[in-house]
């Protein structure tokens, strides 16, 4: 099969096309002909710092995590699919799982789910990282109707899915983005923009909350924003967070009593363990979808599997808007 390898780990580490043998299908597995792939933050790191992150492959290596495509085989023991089912899944492409830059890929059933039958491909391929994620963290924050949501980086990746799914769960969302055009999706997507740039934390939350603090904080930038996330919390709130490598004071986080969520969605594929649950929120997402609650934004370029090099690229270049997508 056709693949794109790196061969060394670096910001400038080129994409070679090889051509390598076809993965044989495997009890538990599935055998996909892939028909598209999306670009995530995490799939970058692995290829700017190799083996400094502890989930990234040998080289050389196939990268790529995220894939909709077709099943061209079923292995043993595997209950539900068939020959020729539209499935769509976060798989491979660290460890000692072979990713998605490439034309077919045999993956883990439990990491699967049949693909919402209203988007293609393409939209397909570019959920599921991003919509586990967001799923997990809103879900293990205890998320309820009637609530005031705020969402960090709105327009971002795993933003504006957990700003669609707040909605979805019945909160009323806000969000947080910079620019004319992150402050038009977000509204766009159903959520009051509030510009970082120009409104401090404390003239937000009075803004929108009275003063008292929002019920729920997902917050998707990470970094030195968490303590802006505690300050625009609720007492008692919950914080969710999916960045959150950094050293922090919680001494406000202690005198609000907040509760925080720290969502690592790998763990599953890193460790197999609970890997089921994966193929369960890949379902729900996909109903949610179907039921015209969850639309996938798609950034406007183009790119073909021989262009993998430029499709990271044009993530790591922030100028993005919605999901890097690449048609395999």
């Amino acid at each position: 099969m056709h693949a794109m390898l790196i061969k060394s780990f670096g910001p400038d580490a080129p994409f070679e096309a090889a051509e390598v043998a076809t993965p044989d299908v495997k009890p538990g597995h599935l055998r996909v002909k892939i028909a598209a792939s999306s670009v995530n933050t995490v799939d970058t790191m692995i290829r700017n710092m190799g083996k400094d992150l502890p989930l990234s492959p040998d080289a050389p290596a196939i990268l790529g995590m995220d894939f909709a495509g077709t099943v061209d085989a079923v292995g043993a023991g595997v209950d539900g699919y068939a020959v020729g089912d539209e499935v769509y899944g976060c798989a491979g492409g660290l460890a000692d799982l072979p990713g998605t830059l490439a034309e077919f890929i045999v993956a883990d059933a439990r990491l699967l789910a049949k693909k919402p039958s209203n988007l293609s491909m393409r939209e397909a391929a570019a959920l599921p990282l991003v919509a586990i994620t967001a799923y997990e963290g809103l879900t293990r924050a205890g998320i309820r109707p009637g609530q005031k949501v705020l969402v960090h980086g709105g327009s971002g990746g795993v933003g504006h899915v957990a700003l669609q799914l707040a909605r979805h769960f019945g909160a009323t969302v806000y969000s947080t983005g910079g620019g004319a055009p992150q402050m038009a999706l977000i509204e766009r997507l159903g959520a009051t923009p509030i510009n970082y740039k120009t409104e401090s934390v404390e003239a937000y939350v009075a803004t929108h909350t009275g003063g008292t603090g929002f019920d729920l904080v997902f917050d998707s930038v990470g970094g030195a924003n968490m303590t802006n996330s505690f300050e625009a919390a609720a007492l008692n709130g919950q914080i969710a967070s999916t960045v959150a490598m950094c050293e922090l004071d919680l001494s406000l986080a202690h005198f609000k009593g907040l509760s925080l969520h720290v969502v690592f969605m790998l763990i599953p594929m890193l460790h197999n363990h609970g890997r089921e649950q994966h193929a369960e929120i890949l379902r729900r997402v996909a109903e949610i979808v179907e039921a015209g609650g969850l639309t996938p934004v798609l950034d406007e370029s183009r790119f073909s599997l021989e262009q993998a090099g430029q499709a990271y690229a044009r993530l790591g270049s922030g100028k993005a808007m919605g999901k890097v997508v690449i048609d395999n």
